[in-house]
């Protein structure tokens, strides 16, 4: 009962945000209360298990209140327009190189093996170029997704160390022998890049790109790129502001301008907001403090360094705050969502039900079912789910084929929550990509998931020709 029940609610939020049918929140709360209430459990029950949920997310969710505000001040300060030209005379102003610098850049920032940072440094970054390049986000979020993806197999990373832990082999034992699929996964995601850069440049100059952002003044707004909509893009946020062409300060040479004069531009200060940022995400990789804790004091110190006074400062933070608090609203949505599918037992229930379902005649090839099903079962089970609830029932039952629960790690590694992470709902940083990029749920996995997946087939093929996992249990 509850293992279907845990099914149907993942397959109906599924559909939801896929199809853009309502606001993400309305999904990702409203139908796992419904199913709690349908497994018999009282309102008291209900509450308590949303309750777990959202204080698992409260800490994701402050770190991107202040995330979105202290990168969006430093970009209304005009710190990252040197960056972006240098960029761009790196990879030129052409779509297919700059998507590949995008996708290595993703790769490059996610040596630290987090998410949440990965995306905090490399959109903001590359967000700029896309615009005025009139490239669509959803190109971004694919780009940066699947550079993370591929890089999120690192002996360091969670997925890797979940396996470690639930097989009790060394990671590196895990990792190692998966290093030529690794390298193979880069080369293919960098040529997929580059395709999609191509197919772009031709999208663009077959119709006259709308650029997002418009200079038009610092008016916040929700944001949705004219070739993404499709809709009312409910689920589509840009949690960031119009400060202007990046060419034109507009009396922005004046440190102690008045910042609602067009006057946001702090050229005087670029050393030192590139200092605060260095010092912010060094404490994020060190681990010296809480993310949150790190982008509230970067954040109060870009306030009163580039805008001070209390206008000034007020204004920068309402300029930021719609589109933040939109995605805080489904970040803590995400969070009932989890909560009450763990407290209720349903994730586990589905774990089981689905290594029962395996028919006996194909367990001898479970590793490479394992392989090929890694990135579409991202959107059904979490890295905590699937590597401490689905892995240790999939061993079990491989035992009795002589497959080892490391030769099931390692394929699930190839593509569950690696490649397969950037698209599922079931792990906070996923909010964290959709909502920085600015495109709708629904979208971005659609855009993302055959891509990813086709990575994660080539890296499982390098993998079964050079023996790392077998193709058939003897």
């Amino acid at each position: 009962m509850l293992s279907w029940l845990g099914f149907a609610t993942v397959g109906v939020i599924l559909v939801l945000l896929l199809t853009n049918r309502v606001a993400a929140v309305v999904a990702l709360a409203g139908v796992p209360i419904v199913a709690a209430f349908v497994a018999g459990f009282t309102p008291a029950d209900v509450g308590e298990f949303a309750g777990a949920g959202i204080a698992d997310v409260a800490g994701t969710a402050a770190m991107f209140v202040f995330a979105i505000a202290f990168f969006g001040v430093l970009r209304d300060a005009g710190m990252f327009d040197p960056i972006i030209d240098r960029i761009v005379g790196l990879a030129g102003d052409t779509p297919a190189t700059v998507c590949v610098a995008t996708t290595a850049l993703a790769c490059a920032v996610h040596l630290d093996g987090a998410g949440a940072t990965t995306f905090l440094i490399t959109i903001p970054a590359m967000l700029p170029v896309f615009d005025g390049l009139g490239m669509r986000r959803l190109l971004l979020a694919t780009c940066v997704g699947l550079g993370a993806g591929v890089m999120n197999l690192l002996p360091w990373g969670g997925p890797a160390l979940r396996a470690a832990s639930t097989t009790d082999v060394p990671v590196n034992d895990l990792w190692v022998p998966l290093i030529p699929a690794q390298i193979a996964g880069i080369v293919t995601v960098l040529v997929i890049a580059w395709w999609l850069g191509r197919r772009e440049s031709k999208r663009i100059t077959a119709e006259e790109p709308v650029p997002v952002a418009a200079a038009g003044g610092p008016e916040p707004r929700a944001v949705t790129h004219p070739a993404e909509s499709g809709g009312s893009g409910t689920n589509a946020v840009y949690a960031g502001t119009d400060p202007g062409p990046a060419g034109s300060s507009d009396g922005g040479d004046s440190d102690g301008g008045d910042a609602t004069a067009g006057g946001l531009r702090r050229p005087r200060l670029f050393w030192f907001n590139i200092a605060l940022t260095a010092a912010v995400v060094g404490g994020l990789v060190a681990g010296l403090a809480s993310a949150e804790t790190l982008f509230l004091a970067g954040l109060v110190l870009a306030l009163v360094v580039n805008y001070p006074g209390l206008r000034a400062q007020t204004e920068r933070i309402e300029a930021h705050a719609k589109g933040a608090m939109l995605m805080v609203t489904t970040l803590l949505a995400a969070g009932v969502f989890l909560g009450i599918l763990e407290a209720t037992g349903m994730i586990e229930a589905m774990a089981t039900a689905s290594a029962e379902a395996i028919p006996a005649g194909a367990a001898p090839a479970l590793p490479l079912i394992v392989g090929v099903l890694g990135v579409p079962l991202s959107l059904l089970f979490g890295p905590d789910a699937f590597y401490f609830g689905v892995l240790p029932v999939l061993t079990g039952v491989g035992e009795q084929f002589g497959i080892t629960g490391t030769e099931l790690a390692q394929a699930a590694l190839l593509g569950q929550e690696t490649l397969g992470f950037p698209i599922s709902p079931l792990t906070g940083s996923f909010y964290l990509l959709v909502g920085l990029a600015g495109v709708e749920i629904g979208k971005h996995i659609r855009a993302l998931i055959g891509w990813a997946w086709l990575a994660s087939l080539v890296m499982l093929a390098v993998a079964l020709a050079t023996g790392a996992i077998p193709v058939w249990a003897a």
